[in-house]
């Protein structure tokens, strides 16, 4: 056995062994920059052209939209003016029925005329006197029919005169009544609608 003498002990030392198969070694620096900015430009080109089609299309978008506001507004007013039309149509066929109606029922009023002369002079007493209720009876229901499809007596007595309702044939002294105020009527008017028909004619105080 060896004796250990005074001091450490030194202990062998081991030589490294070889590697087999060592990692790859790592590339230079200025390999990895090269490859870096070789591929910048192509990825930077991508973005360009990204943002190329997008700006493409946001224009195509605000034409699109530009289109369609002017469809819509030239659809309105297409649908505007016509519903004016119709409107418009509508009223002047209503007028114009008005007026074929107005035309006829002109006729009748000559009719009522005579019946009303008639029954002013109505006698009071005897087989006249009846046939005289029976006609103010047809007269009665002449009126009331004319009524109903819409031919209004126009109010005339002790009503202040209305060029646009009365005709004046006389103006008379008349202090019961003020100037201006119609007397009596000497053949009733009537309006069909909002169309006078025939204006009443009038004595008119002065």
């Amino acid at each position: 056995m060896r004796k250990k003498k005074d001091g450490p002990i030194e202990e062998p030392i081991e030589k490294a062994q070889p590697v087999d198969n060592p990692p790859p070694a790592s590339p230079p620096v200025e390999e990895v920059a090269k490859e870096v900015a070789a591929e910048a430009p192509e990825e930077a080109q991508v973005v360009e052209d990204v943002e190329a089609t997008l700006e493409n299309l946001k224009s195509e978008l605000e034409a699109a939209q530009a289109k369609a506001n002017e469809y819509l507004d030239g659809w309105q007013r297409s649908r505007a003016e016509f519903a004016n039309y119709k409107k418009r149509m509508e009223r002047e066929q209503a007028i114009a029925g008005q007026i074929a109606a107005g035309n006829i029922i002109k006729h009748f009023l000559e009719m009522i005329d005579d019946l009303d002369r008639a029954l002013k002079k109505r006698p009071q007493e005897g087989e006249g006197a009846v046939w005289a209720d029976g006609i103010d009876l047809i007269y009665r229901k002449f009126i009331n029919v004319l009524d109903n499809e819409g031919v209004k007596r126009i109010e005339a007595e002790g009503q202040y005169f209305d060029p646009n309702l009365h005709e004046a044939i006389s103006q008379e002294d008349y202090p019961e009544l003020e100037s201006g105020k119609v007397i009596g009527v000497v053949q009733q008017g009537f309006s069909y609608g909002d169309r006078v028909l025939r204006p009443a004619r009038v004595r008119v105080a002065r």
